[in-house]
């Protein structure tokens, strides 16, 4: 956890100081090496430039910002350290302790603060100085830092005003997380709440008699939560973990009035006597095997709560789930489990009495962990993934018809709640003027939600917004005379009617009095390129008269985009992949999420980016050419991003991978806000005159030359066995397009040239069988064919 923070910290541009403790197991000689003594910080820090799937830093090379060092001999430069964070061991002596060595090296003014998930923060002012108290404060990260965006702020009696104020909106708007204000009361917010809901889904279960498949079936995405449902989450957590804190609950929070739900399941002591802690033993709730399927896949067990023995883990098909896969958007698919027609179903039971224990339970839990019921929702949002919050959850079911519904469950719904009934309030949340409200408990009124008014909720001005669409795509006016096209597909896939929707908000912008046009959205993903069925079929049948008109029109696409007379800017998050990341690519500017995964990612489907984005890479290889340099050699880098189809896994390593440009993309850490910055760009480079581009006849593509050298290139991949015969296929293919075709000698050439032989070779790849088959193996499993 404490390289966690330190490399996020390091993330955003801090220089980082690490300590960790010194060994225990040392040699007489190693305790006079550094090296041996530094060993667990260094350590940390190597699996953390090494580590794959989840990624501390947004860049490896961003490791350069974290020095290493131990408690006993560097614990004297915290003194020329800003912001110290205590990241030990969960016991109060050991942190006493520490804080005490802190007291005496910390310069006066720094900042000291504990990511404690449960210990009291007043309890660590014990003998310390009223500089240190008056500077200290809880900051709990939750894991991973860098991914999960709840940044919990715990102040004590002692602790400055002016402090909490300062982390509140550093933590937004540089750490880019969803800071929330708790009060210092076991578990925080976040933990009590979300401890909760686990807790009392893990005791329904048993009640109901339902199997865990089911319960993470319906306690995942239909939801709004995270895929692995609440099972296979407190698997990935640790069942050990996941009984500390509910046991900590239970103990330290004797007047709960919901402490039955705390109690610890027999099925769940079961599996920790037995040392089946979840994933970090291979064995939990779930267990994969080594043992594969018919389809090759590992075959995953799950344990009978009943018998408690393991069994091949089963897709469950009720009328229910049948049911809620129809049902589009959140609110519709929590209605369904509280329809007439499913009041006997067990598995619409455990969804109903879960949510409503949970509105009773944070109705209660005001004043107690938090003033404000929108700091509940934010920390549940933030920290757990839900997509909504409880009070959220809530609203979504009418507010007194919540209470209703849980008083006759048996809950006890705080009296505040049913004073805003008899006020004539109905729900917790508005909107008022495209910014949430909230209700104010003190107050007894409506207020904005802190920062709200810095972020572009589309959801919030939809009413009013929509200046055209179609049924792809929603244009709107955001203010200011800016606009904002957002995609409205399924996963935002870009067809036909996305296409039409680019060219018309394009033209409407320039024809109208605006500034220019922000292309986002606030879903989870930008797009996932494009809608690859429509693709599919032509391609099956042959169509390439129609394939080519296709492709031609996303070509023409994206150079409207390049050339338009008003600014254009592309706001990302979430998966930026093929023709999304070729939008980009030609847009004014782009403001990407630091959490954007961008790339071009068409070779896993047989094909080369056809949408520009071949030719773009070599419009780029271009510009990046200088006189006295050897051409080849980025060239190469340009040809094996494409040919690998790399995926940069953060916005600053798509800088390094060539799909943002430097001095003219920017990263937003705070993903809530990019829309925002977006605006704010458009508005930039409409006052700064913005001049219509003119077309690029200038590129210098290198011919035959290049393409013996790329060519090479290809053949070692195949000799490392990075890539199969038809990889080496699709790569010579893409080295074709950069290189300018089979021309005799380097020489210049124009953008729609590159067009041109970019959409033949396109077109010659959805003639190949191999090619076919693995756009058929994306569409049907999701996965990419390696044939």
């Amino acid at each position: 956890m404490g390289m966690g923070i330190a490399a996020h910290c390091a993330n955003i541009g801090l220089e980082v100081l690490l300590l960790d403790i010194v060994p225990f197991d040392l040699s007489e000689e190693e305790k006079q090496n550094p090296a041996a003594r530094n060993r667990l910080a260094d350590q940390a820090l190597k699996a953390a430039v090494k580590a794959k799937k989840i990624e501390p830093f947004y860049d490896p090379a961003f490791a350069s910002r974290v020095s290493t060092g131990n408690f006993e001999d560097d614990f004297h430069k915290i003194a020329d350290c800003d912001w110290i964070i205590e990241v030990v061991v969960e016991r109060l002596d050991i942190k006493q302790k520490v804080f005490a060595q802190v007291e005496k090296y910390r310069k006066a003014g720094a900042i000291v603060s504990s990511n404690t998930s449960g210990i009291p923060i007043s309890m660590m002012l014990e003998g310390r100085s009223e500089d240190f108290q008056k500077n200290f404060c809880g900051t709990h990260f939750f894991n991973p830092p860098r991914y999960l965006q709840l940044l919990e702020i715990i102040p004590t009696k002692k602790t400055d005003p002016a402090l909490i104020d300062f982390f509140m909106d550093y933590g937004s708007r540089f750490l880019g997380k969803q800071t929330v204000l708790c009060k210092d009361t076991p578990a925080f917010i976040a933990n009590r709440v979300g401890v909760y809901a686990m807790a009392k889904i893990f005791q329904l279960t048993e009640e109901l008699g339902l199997s865990i498949e089911e319960v993470d079936q319906l306690t995942g995405p239909a939801l709004g939560r995270p895929k692995t449902g609440t099972f296979a989450l407190a698997d990935l957590v640790g069942l050990d973990t996941a009984e500390k804190v509910i046991k900590g609950i239970k103990d330290n929070c004797p007047t709960d009035e919901q402490a039955a739900a705390f109690e610890v399941p027999a099925y769940l002591q079961f599996l920790l006597e037995n040392k089946f802690l979840g994933n970090k033993t291979k064995k939990g709730f779930y267990e994969r095997t080594k043992q594969k399927d018919e389809n090759g896949r590992k075959i995953k067990l799950a344990l009978n709560l009943a018998t408690q023995e393991y069994a091949p883990a089963q897709r469950v098909k009720t009328a229910l789930l049948g049911d809620l896969k129809n049902v589009s958007g959140l609110a519709g698919k929590v209605k369904t489990f509280f329809k007439d027609k499913y009041q006997e179903d067990k598995g619409a039971e455990l969804v109903r009495r879960s949510l409503l224990g949970l509105f009773a339970y944070v109705s209660n839990r005001i004043p107690e962990i938090s003033d404000q019921l929108y700091s509940i929702d934010d920390a549940l949002r933030a920290g757990f993934a839900w997509k909504v919050g409880p009070f959220q959850y809530w609203d979504m079911i009418g507010l007194e018809k919540g209470v209703e519904l849980a008083e006759a469950d048996g809950q006890t719904v705080a009296a505040w709640v049913k004073e805003m009934i008899a006020a004539g309030h109905t729900s917790f949340y508005k909107v008022v003027n495209g910014v949430t409200n909230y209700y104010n408990v003190d107050s007894k009124s409506y207020q904005p939600v802190p920062g709200a008014e810095q972020s572009i909720i589309l959801d919030n001005i939809r009413d009013k917004s929509v200046v055209w669409e179609n049924s792809d795509v929603q244009l709107h006016d955001i203010g200011d005379q800016v606009l904002c096209l957002e995609f409205r597909s399924y996963q935002n896939t870009l067809g036909e009617g996305v296409v039409r929707g680019v060219m018309q908000a394009i033209e409407i912008a320039e024809q109208g009095d605006w500034r220019g046009l922000v292309i986002g959205n606030n879903a989870t993903n930008f797009s996932v390129g494009a809608n690859l069925m429509l693709i599919a079929q032509m391609a099956y049948e042959q169509d390439f008269d129609e394939l080519n008109m296709a492709i031609h029109a996303f070509q023409q696409m994206n150079m409207r985009v390049r050339y338009s007379s008003i600014p254009v800017v592309v706001a990302t998050q979430g998966f930026t992949f093929g023709g999304g990341c070729e939008m980009a690519m030609h847009a004014d500017a782009v403001i990407a999420s630091a959490e954007s995964y961008i790339g071009l990612v068409e070779v896993g489907v047989g094909l080369i980016p056809g949408g520009a984005g071949t030719k773009e890479f070599a419009l780029r290889a271009s510009d990046s050419f200088h006189k006295e340099d050897v051409y080849v050699p980025k060239l190469i880098d340009r040809f094996k991003t494409i040919a690998m189809a790399s995926v940069a896994t953060s916005a600053p390593k798509a800088f390094n991978e060539g799909y943002l440009r430097h001095g003219i993309d920017q990263v937003s850490v705070n993903t809530s806000l990019t829309l925002q910055k977006a605006k704010q760009k458009v508005i930039a480079l409409a006052n700064a005159g913005y001049v219509q581009p003119a077309s690029r006849h200038d590129i210098e593509v290198l011919g035959r030359g290049g393409l013996g050298a790329l060519y090479v290139a290809a053949e070692s991949l195949r000799l490392g066995r990075y890539a199969s015969d038809h990889d080496i296929k699709i790569a010579k293919k893409v080295a074709y397009v950069l290189c300018g075709g089979d021309l005799s000698a380097q020489q210049k050439v124009s953008e729609q040239y590159l067009l041109d032989i970019e959409r033949e070779a396109f077109l010659q790849l959805c003639g190949e069988q191999k090619t076919l088959e693995r756009i058929q193996a994306m569409l049907t499993t999701g996965r990419p064919l390696r044939n």
